[in-house]
């Protein structure tokens, strides 16, 4: 046992109290003070906990309100009006080739619209399965496209594959209550080298898209001679697959037919449906000639995958396939007709086809000659064609989507649907891009609205239809299935913090100096009701660059969405800016100030101001941040730099960066294969630190391209000098986009992306340089007559190079070789660099 401590007492202690004696009135109060504290406390914890309740609930309120906002749309009235495309409201544009993504098909401008396309393919060729239906560039046909298409009522166009041309033509004639009727002419014939006439089998198809539906009418066994059907929007129709002929009075060739009944999931399948019912057992048996077994739709059988996911669970919809295989050369008319069209004056095929065709044809070169002027400015009839080969290759890429984008913000975990939603749209490329991309539309209709006006002021309202209650489009509409099946994963899911350059207000400019130049014109008289009807909309459009793309200093602008793995890229990429590896500052920060979206926002507040005066709205706001941000000493305290001479970005740069293998550490004795291979990862060998960065390029001439620059602007001498310079961005077949004494003129990006706008010609910017300099020339100042040089030499080297391309690849292309010229890139992509004929009219 431990020994007990001896308890120590110094002086007396204080007697126990009696049980009889009442506490003194110091414990009393001691007593209570203990008891208020200890509620007070108990009263505070309970109000805490009230609070961050409340807090709670709040905050999930706010969040969930907050993700609600990018998938709420616009509270204002649509632009459209909800029937707008209907067959009664606009029954000339209800059907058209809006399927830019086939090679040729029609569809009406109805959400679920019945449609209509053609495949082939040549039989007996070396290469087993050649099917050819939707524009890939993997097909490598010589060259297809329009020749010509006025957008309304016909269109030809020429597709060359290997050994055959087939000429591609159809008209329309208006009557009854659905749009009327329409014929299909399709001619083949072989090439002048081919060895012998190739056969070919062509395949007609109609597709229902969720509603309506088709039956199949089948003579002679097993020739489909007519589809009857049904849908909401057409009533009762009739579709009649006439016989070849070898040409218009011939008589019939011989042919083998085959079709197919079936259904389909969505329209994205169509093709491989095709592909899966072909059978090699029917034979090809002409009266001279030997017998052969060709490959025909049979019966379609669904491919088993040991792996296949689950079922699709979507409705399945109508689609049946009209096969003729026959030799060239040939002919074949395929006829729509209406059921409401009571009275029509005869059936549109043989010679009434023919000349309906011709009248449109001859209709088409006077209007396109009282709108562009070649011949008056003496271009030969060969560049003529081309200039309108330009022109209907977007007219003929008018696509018309529908469907849901999938979106995202900050406060979604995960993707979400955006409400369906239309778009009527050009397309800038069918085979690669065949969707609808914002800052390419700007530029799209700058040359439509040349055409017809009311084409720009109908996609332009169905853009801005598109809206969240933010203000945010998303900039790359991928609408439907069909349209998502051409579209890498990585690229679907559109973020509401990202922008677009704001083009459709170059669009905006043109229709109103067209109002404004000719207010008595009919085309044009239907802009100030547009303009009235997208006002509303269109503040808030502007307001939305104005909030969430702003800069670090004040009138200063930074573009979100730069690739934030700065690891892997050389130079990470901003593909909102739309010129996607552009050299920006080598490590992204929120202290960036980007100059092209600086002029974008001097050019869209000016564009407002006009818009808001024409209306009668206060413009006041709008007019004082146009001077603000087009005053060039601002935008030179902003963005000029004296050591490079040039406008420029600004942020947080080093110029001392480089791709490297990275190194990866191998034990001795162990298999190199088991380790992961070594990438390319950027090396910094200096740090970087805020300053202006040293690319001259694109974006280095952004206040010269949107005219921002005062005529009197020294700043002008410069970049005509660097302009100018084959060292730097002249070519003799336009501007580069990247100085070739850059260091990362034309450097990888990643070990996988070749260089895209780091040396490469494009149209869309050459233009603007063009334009620029037609404006500078004609307007008084020190650099007039420089001006005026420049914009001979670079006009003519443009035009004579994309021409050149054309005639000799068969293509209008993406981009073009800065050291060749050759076309290179996407094609055909016959979006802005169509703009070539506007270059070509001197039409700016």
């Amino acid at each position: 046992m431990g020994r007990q401590r001896k308890r120590v007492v110094t002086g007396e202690a204080a007697p126990p109290p009696r049980k009889d004696e009442k506490p003194s009135a110091f414990h009393r109060k001691d007593k209570k003070k203990k008891v208020n504290i200890g509620k007070m406390f108990i009263n505070i914890s309970i109000g805490l906990c009230i609070f961050s309740l409340i807090w709670f609930f709040y905050a999930i309120y706010m969040r969930s309100s907050l993700a609600k906002r990018v998938v709420t749309l616009h509270p204002s009235p649509h632009v459209l009006d909800a029937n707008s495309t209907d067959a009664k409201v606009s029954p000339e544009r209800f059907w058209g080739s809006y399927r830019p993504q086939v090679y040729f098909g029609m569809k009406t401008r109805s959400p679920r619209s019945i449609v209509t396309g053609m495949m082939w393919m040549r039989q007996f060729s070396d290469l087993d399965m050649n099917l050819r239906h939707t524009c890939e560039q993997g097909d490598r046909l010589q060259g297809y496209g329009w020749l010509m298409h006025d957008g309304l009522t016909f269109g030809v166009q020429e597709i060359r594959d290997n050994d055959f041309t087939l000429t591609t033509e159809f008209v329309k004639r208006m009557g009854g209550d659905h749009g009327g009727d329409w014929t299909w002419r399709v001619t083949a014939k072989q090439h002048s080298s081919a060895p012998q006439a190739p056969v070919i089998s062509l395949m007609f198809y109609a597709a229902a898209d969720a509603q309506g539906s088709l039956q199949a009418h089948v003579e002679e066994r097993n020739r489909l001679a007519s589809i009857t059907g049904f849908s909401e929007e057409l009533g009762n129709f009739k579709i009649t697959f006439r016989k070849p002929v070898t040409g218009e009075l011939s008589s019939a060739k011989y042919a083998t037919y085959n079709y197919l009944q079936t259904v389909s999931p969505g329209l994205e399948k169509l093709t491989d449906i095709v592909k899966y019912s072909l059978n090699r057992r029917f034979v090809y048996s002409p009266p001279s000639g030997e017998k052969k077994h060709y490959i025909g739709v049979d019966t379609y059988k669904p491919p088993h995958h040991q792996n296949q996911q689950k079922p699709d669970q979507r409705k399945e919809s109508d689609f049946v396939v009209y096969q003729v295989t026959v030799q060239t050369p040939f002919q074949i008319e395929v006829l729509f007709e209406s059921g409401s069209f009571h009275d029509r004056p005869n059936q549109l095929v043989g010679s009434i086809m023919t000349q309906e065709l011709e009248k449109r044809k001859a209709e088409f070169d006077a209007k396109f000659e009282k709108a562009f002027g070649l011949e008056k400015k003496g271009f030969s009839q060969a560049y003529i064609k081309f200039g309108k080969a330009a022109l209907s290759n977007m007219l003929g890429g008018m696509g018309y989507f529908f469907g849901q984008s999938v979106v995202q913000s900050v406060y979604n975990e995960y993707p979400l649907l955006y409400p369906e939603g239309a778009l009527f749209t050009a397309v800038p490329s069918r085979s690669f891009f065949p969707r609808g991309f914002l800052w390419d539309e700007g530029f799209h209709q700058l040359l439509l609205s040349k055409w017809d006006p009311q084409v720009t002021r109908e996609v332009i309202a169905h853009w801005i239809d598109l809206m969240n209650m933010e203000g945010w489009i998303p900039r790359e509409q991928i609408l439907g299935d069909e349209a998502r099946s051409k579209v890498p994963s990585e690229f679907i899911v559109q973020r509401n913090e990202n922008a677009n350059p704001p083009t459709l207000f170059l669009a905006l400019q043109e229709l109103i100096e067209q109002l404004s130049s000719n207010p008595d014109k009919a085309a044009f008289q239907p802009t100030l009701h547009f303009l009235r009807r997208l006002f509303p909309r269109l503040k808030t459009w502007y307001e939305w660059y104005n909030t969430t793309q702003t800069g670090p200093l004040p009138n200063s602008y930074r573009w979100r969405g730069r690739d934030k793995d700065t690891n892997l890229f050389l130079n990470p990429k901003t593909l909102t800016s739309g010129l996607d590896d552009y050299p920006r500052a080598s490590h992204p920060s929120a202290d960036e100030r980007h100059v092209d979206l600086h002029c974008w926002m001097a050019l869209s507040s000016g564009i407002m101001a006009k818009v808001a005066q024409l209306l009668g709205e206060p413009h006041e706001d709008y007019q004082l941040s146009h001077k603000v941000l087009s005053d060039n000493n601002l935008l030179s305290e902003l963005h000029w730099s004296e050591q490079h001479r040039a406008f420029s970005d600004f942020g947080n740069h080093t110029e001392d960066v480089s791709l490297q293998r990275e190194k990866v550490y191998v034990p001795p004795g162990q298999p190199r294969h088991q380790f992961p291979v070594a990438r390319l990862v950027r090396s910094v060998r200096r740090a970087p630190k805020a300053q202006h960065v040293n690319a001259l390029g694109y974006v280095s001439l952004f206040p010269f391209l949107l005219q921002i620059l005062q005529p009197n602007s020294p700043k002008l001498e410069h970049i005509f000098q660097d302009m100018r310079d084959s060292n730097k961005l002249w070519t003799p077949y336009g501007l580069r986009s990247l100085s070739k004494s850059d260091p990362l003129y034309m450097k990888r990006n990643t070990e996988h992306d070749a260089p895209y706008w780091r040396g490469p010609i494009w149209i869309n910017i050459n233009y603007l340089a063009v334009r620029a300099l037609h404006y500078y020339s004609h307007t008084e100042g020190p650099y007039q007559e420089k001006a005026a040089v420049l914009y001979e030499e670079l006009r003519t080297n443009i035009i004579n190079n994309v021409y050149r391309q054309y005639v000799e690849a068969g293509y209008i292309w993406e981009q073009y070789n800065d050291g060749t010229g050759r076309g290179q890139g996407s094609h055909p992509f016959t979006g802005w660099s169509s703009l070539t004929l506007l270059m070509m009219a001197e039409q700016y």
